[in-house]
């Protein structure tokens, strides 16, 4: 069953959603971007009704200034305390839990691990998000694409019949290929110490508790994250997929993904 309640965060009170469930391993999704908690296309709440039909409660809210929430919207770099009511809401609201698992996509993966320490046992982190831009913007793709995109795609191409075809032909622009060809061997400039990927990579080195990577590979978030930090001796798996989101078949990857991460505390 599905219950709406509020809670208070640092004079605010915050809109959640409990799906009960009786399991004592539960799961706390913390939204993307601007994002409600219901998620784009309502994928969230999709995702948290099959995590309940599993035996497992699924706490949402919405972070301050978003949604049903009170107060102002000051981005996921600020969400700590928004995160930390939310996880002593949920223990409040189901009293038998004794262990908590946290999935976050895109930004909100970043804030679970800028954030910690925080009273969880276990992240789930989804092609979290490493552009220094303007939280706004976060949910959309950037204007251009990683070096790692570009690489596929010119590796597609040179696969291809028909690209191969219009090179012999003349078609394409050999010195301009070339040219693209050895930008991309060049090595990026290392990140500066206190640069977002540089910050998510010190909080993996450090976490206080385990953690998993997923990632779409074909979604440029998750290709940035590739190119730009190192996940050490966090575990990466991967789905073939462009979906941010992980919409409609790739749903289910998700939630199979969960459902064993839960299981396994």
């Amino acid at each position: 069953m599905r219950h709406q309640l509020t809670f208070p965060c640092e004079g605010a009170t915050l809109a959640a959603t409990l799906d009960e469930a009786p399991g004592t391993t539960g799961l706390l999704i913390v939204s993307g971007g601007n994002e409600i908690r219901s998620g784009a296309h309502r994928g969230m709440a999709t995702l948290a009704q099959r995590i309940a039909e599993a035996g497992h409660p699924v706490f949402r809210f919405d972070r301050r200034g978003i949604g049903d929430s009170e107060g102002e919207n000051t981005g996921y770099t600020s969400s700590a305390p928004d995160i930390a009511a939310a996880i002593a809401a949920f223990r409040r609201a189901a009293t038998h839990l004794t262990r908590i698992i946290a999935f976050g996509n895109c930004d909100a993966a970043s804030a679970l691990l800028l954030h910690q320490p925080l009273a969880l046992d276990a992240l789930l982190l989804a092609n979290p998000w490493t552009y220094e831009s303007d939280d706004s913007e976060e949910t959309d793709e950037p204007a251009l694409p990683p070096a790692a995109a570009i690489r596929a795609r010119y590796l597609s191409r040179l696969t291809d019949p028909k690209s191969l075809l219009r090179l012999l032909k003349g078609e394409i622009d050999v010195k301009k290929l070339a040219r693209g060809l050895s930008a991309l061997r060049r090595r990026a400039a290392p990140a500066a110490p206190d640069s977002l990927p540089a910050r998510l990579n010190a909080a993996l080195a450090s976490l206080p508790c385990p953690a998993t990577i997923l990632l779409a590979t074909g979604d440029r978030t998750a290709q940035a994250f590739v190119e730009n930090c190192t996940p050490g001796a966090v575990p990466v798996e991967r789905l073939d997929s462009t979906s941010h989101s992980f919409a409609g078949d790739d749903a289910e990857w998700l939630a199979e993904r969960i459902r064993r991460a839960l299981n396994a505390l």
